[in-house]
């Protein structure tokens, strides 16, 4: 067991890092490689055709990233308890967490007591809970929108640049070994193959998050956690889909699909009333 702590918490140190340089290495990729290049090549100069694009990278990296943030300043921490349990070495929980009462997780990663505790996420290097769902929910939707965007103008880059067809299905599923083999034999630059092998990370991540993203949305409008999802506990939710998707992303949910903003703030007191109406 204590092999296996050691292991998640240096992955818990890890993963932040990892995001950070893809993030920094993605920013540099758009503004000083595809944008130019790609539009440079068509003739255009600095005109709205140049601009849109721009400001939709843009658009999706400062939500997530801005969400990212709010996953982060939002911890779904008990602000009442400090108190850290103690658990067996028995404990029947994972190794990461075990479950106190009326759905409190003590997180022996973040080492707080976790309100309805949803997991704990390497990427932000904490749990995520009551307060800051909706946040990390957004973060994967715009994670995968800034991916999957920036898989597209990849293609078009590798497409100008290096005139590289991508009319047949298998030119991308084979480009990675090929690659690979060019770029030992000397064919290729290093620049080319750093290219492929980002194509193939922001596909990797955009899909994994988007399909996370749908999990998440499909246990909140159940009532359900991903705790209780794997411990095989059906929560009986006496609220609707409706009222249970407006407790995790409050009234003023429109704004905060396209505003990394505070649409909710769960107190203490909503915290009891939501014990009333839902069972863990």
């Amino acid at each position: 067991m204590l092999v296996r702590m050691l292991k998640l918490r240096m992955l818990n140190a890890i993963a932040p890092a990892y995001f950070y340089i893809a993030t920094v290495v993605t920013i540099i990729l758009h503004f000083f490689l595809f944008i130019p290049t790609i539009f440079q090549a068509s003739g255009v100069t600095l005109s709205p055709i140049v601009l849109l694009p721009t400001a939709i990278f843009l658009f999706l990296m400062v939500n997530a990233l801005g969400n990212y943030s709010m996953t982060i300043w939002f911890p779904a921490e008990s602000a009442n308890e400090n108190i850290i349990p103690v658990c067996s070495p028995d404990c029947p929980d994972r190794v990461d967490a075990h479950y106190l009462l009326n759905g409190r997780h003590f997180c022996k990663l973040c080492r707080k007591v976790i309100m309805k505790r949803d997991h704990h996420c390497f990427f932000t290097g904490n749990c995520i809970g009551n307060r800051n769902m909706r946040y990390f929910i957004m973060f994967s939707i715009y994670t995968s929108c800034t991916c999957l965007y920036s898989l597209v103008l990849g293609v078009a880059y590798l497409t100008v640049e290096y005139s590289i067809s991508f009319e047949n299905p298998l030119t991308f599923l084979t480009l990675l070994p090929l690659s690979t083999g060019y770029f030992f034999l000397g064919t290729i630059s290093g620049l080319q193959f750093f290219l492929v092998l980002m194509l193939y990370v922001w596909l990797g991540i955009g899909l994994v998050s988007a399909g996370f993203c749908c999990q998440q949305v499909l246990l909140v409008a159940r009532g359900q956690t991903w705790c209780q999802l794997q411990k095989g506990k059906l929560v009986e939710s006496r609220g609707t889909w409706r009222s249970n998707l407006n407790d995790v992303f409050g009234s003023r949910w429109v704004l905060g699909l396209f505003l990394p903003v505070q649409t909710v703030e769960i107190s203490p007191g909503n915290w009891q009333r939501y014990h009333e109406h839902k069972h863990d």
